[in-house]
């Protein structure tokens, strides 16, 4: 980096508007700031507080093992069942009859699952895992549409103390099959197909042509959604021919803490995925804990929805691990948001009396581009608070959240976490913090979160650096899939025991932090380091724009020229004159050096699937050259539409 860096990813933003906990919600808050004093006097004994909200058949002999670092034990030597925790225990409590999933598919078909009847499915699918083979230790992989089965097959894993992968079920062959024989699955469980964008997509084949090249696997299990006409053999069978005529009788076994739990792979453009793994009793009591506090989940009245895909980490540890843990109600929804109109989701929030839901700002922001009239259709008086989560969120889309979806009055919990952190790191505590539209703010209880220049020193308040973690936390990734030294170089080499995974941030002068996104989404523009994340904010926070994408482009003058690409708000109409308008918007919000060479004005952006947005392929579109691999995008023909779109702005 060309500056120092205390100098580098400072953030311009200076944002004012706070919002304090309403007192009636404080006063009934699940956590309230005597977590944080407990933390710091005794950070070992608070963690170990939250994991006895668990039910352990062993108690552990030593909170936490950091002797061989970077590889992190918690409670050695406690055992527990992982699935038990889940459902058996809140069965035994007579919570049987509590619905655990309201499940939504996109065709307008719906399910409410107990807690009794989630248990007893989970235990006829051990049965059948069992049945075929599969034992402790063994890899499962896990590559379906949002249906209950899919939680169905991860819980019956942990049961089993089986390894589970989950795979996006939007993922390509190739992907599929790096993931399967990397992992060394030996079954892969699967559907015909799932409904997205009111077609059935397939799923079968896809599996069939990666599991032909995997000799690790021995059987497919399919579950019938779609009903389409798939190829079958000598390794498959369907669900309801198995699963459902199981034995519901099945008695959990207890595992080690340490015992793995899954492996989820991260998706990269280049090289191979890291298989992320993550183990039972500590990923656990953080994703658990975690659900409580940030949420304030009242599990006896509250509705949660947490609207990502279990085949990315927010799914496995806020759709199945953590509300399924608490005892919670949930929403489960198959389908995309606009199907078959764009207020499906208010629909679905008024249908059920959704009162916790967690998204992402990429819908967010989608969502304030198709008006704020469709929202205003629908009652959403039961959601009390409203949760952020996958990127930095702009200020002005955390404003129209709280006031469109929110009612003005619901809490937003901006959360900075990841696949490999496994639960939630950074995050305001609802009936605690004044909020700070734009800013995740503070570590919860228990995390040791710093700001750091080039040199590993903390920076000052108002100082922006790179985020470390600088102590191990119970929900942390135990290492990467077969490779150590991979895990080290990666996550460790950076600074000297402190974990990096590449994200920039700055304290403001409250000491609260901003997350910048990526360390390589900085551009530098005339020898000055410029966060893509405050351009965009800066962008969005312009009456018409609903969503912003810049990129650094190379110029033979500053290094750097910012190009950006927006998408602009319901009927609003571009002329030259407006794209000039957005520039000195942005130069009057952060100043002259952040005013944009180039704004294109697209109809939409480049998005992988788990909703980030592909910048290195706007880039190659700023810089006039040939558009690079479009396979990890949701849609991979919307690069040829913007090209083909595209109007730009003259200076």
């Amino acid at each position: 980096m060309a500056e120092t860096g205390k100098e580098a990813l400072a953030n311009l933003l200076n944002e004012e508007r706070r919002f304090p906990p309403h007192p009636d919600f404080a006063k009934a808050a699940n956590v309230d700031a005597s977590a944080y004093e407990s933390a710091r006097s005794d950070r070992l004994a608070f963690w170990e507080t939250q994991a006895r909200r668990l039910s352990w058949n062993k108690d552990w002999d030593e909170a936490l093992d950091w002797s061989n670092a970077p590889f992190a034990k918690w409670f050695v030597g406690g055992e527990l069942n992982v699935a038990y925790n889940c459902l058996d225990r809140h069965v035994e409590a007579g919570l049987g009859d509590r619905v655990a999933i309201h499940w939504e598919g996109e065709p307008g078909d719906s399910r409410s699952i107990t807690y009794a009847e989630l248990s007893a499915e989970v235990r006829r699918a051990a049965n059948t895992l069992t049945d075929l083979g599969v034992e402790s230790g063994d890899r499962v992989v896990i590559y379906m549409p949002m249906i209950p089965e899919a939680a169905v097959a991860m819980l019956a894993c942990a049961r089993i103390g089986a390894i589970h992968s989950v795979v996006f079920g939007g993922f390509s062959v190739d992907a599929l099959a790096g993931r399967i024989d990397d992992a060394g699955a030996k079954l892969v469980v699967t559907a015909d197909g799932g409904y997205r964008k009111g077609k059935a997509s397939g799923l079968k084949d896809t599996v069939d042509a990666a599991a032909d090249r995997c000799e690790s696997v021995e059987k497919v299990l399919v579950v019938k959604r779609t009903e389409q006409e798939v190829a079958w053999n000598d390794r498959d069978l369907w669900w309801h021919e198995t699963v459902a005529g199981a034995s519901d009788e099945h008695e959990a076994r207890a595992f080690d803490s340490e015992h793995p739990l899954f492996i989820l792979y991260t998706s990269g453009t280049t090289g191979k995925p890291k298989g992320i793994l993550h183990t039972s009793g500590g990923y656990l009591t953080q994703a658990s804990y975690t659900h409580h506090a940030v949420f304030d989940l009242k599990p006896e009245t509250d509705v949660f929805w947490c609207t990502a895909d279990i085949g990315w980490v927010t799914g496995h540890s806020y759709i199945v691990y953590g509300p399924l843990s608490n005892g919670a109600t949930q929403v489960m929804y198959e389908g995309t948001p606009d199907t078959p109109h764009k207020g499906r989701l208010w629909e679905i929030v008024e249908k059920y009396k959704v009162s916790l839901l967690y998204t992402a700002p990429t819908a967010i922001r989608m969502f304030m581009k198709w008006g704020d009239d469709i929202p205003a259709q629908h009652d959403l008086s039961s959601l009390r608070l409203l949760g952020s989560v996958g990127e930095p969120i702009n200020p002005e889309a955390w404003i129209w959240y709280r006031e469109h979806i929110g009612g003005g009055t619901a809490p937003i919990v901006d959360t900075w976490w990841q696949t490999e952190t496994g639960a939630i790191m950074i995050s305001p505590l609802p009936g605690v913090t004044t909020a700070k539209p734009g800013s995740a703010q503070v570590p919860l209880p228990g995390i040791e979160i710093d700001v750091v220049d080039d040199d590993a020193q903390s920076v000052p308040d108002g100082g922006g650096g790179f985020l470390t973690i600088r102590e191990p936390w119970p929900s942390m990734l135990r290492g990467i899939w077969g490779d150590e030294e991979r895990y080290r170089e990666t996550y460790w080499s950076r600074f000297e025991n402190q974990y990096f995974a590449g994200d920039g941030a700055k304290r403001d002068e409250d000491g609260d932090l901003w997350l910048l996104g990526r360390v390589d989404d900085v551009m530098l523009v005339s020898g000055h380091n410029i966060s893509t994340t405050e351009v965009e904010s800066a962008l969005v926070g312009h009456d018409s724009v609903a969503e912003a994408a810049v990129v650094g482009a190379s110029d033979p003058v500053t290094g750097q020229g910012i190009v950006a690409f927006v998408i602009l708000r319901g009927d609003v109409e571009s002329s030259p004159e407006h794209l000039k308008q957005l520039r000195t918007h942005v130069a009057d919000t952060l100043g002259p050096i952040a005013k944009p060479r180039q704004v294109m004005v697209v109809s939409e952006l480049p998005k992988t699937r788990s909703g980030k947005i592909m910048r290195r392929l706007l880039r190659d579109i700023a810089e006039d050259r040939e558009v690079g691999d479009v396979t990890t995008l949701q849609d991979s023909s919307v690069m040829s539409r913007i090209k083909d779109g595209l109007s730009s702005s003259d200076d």
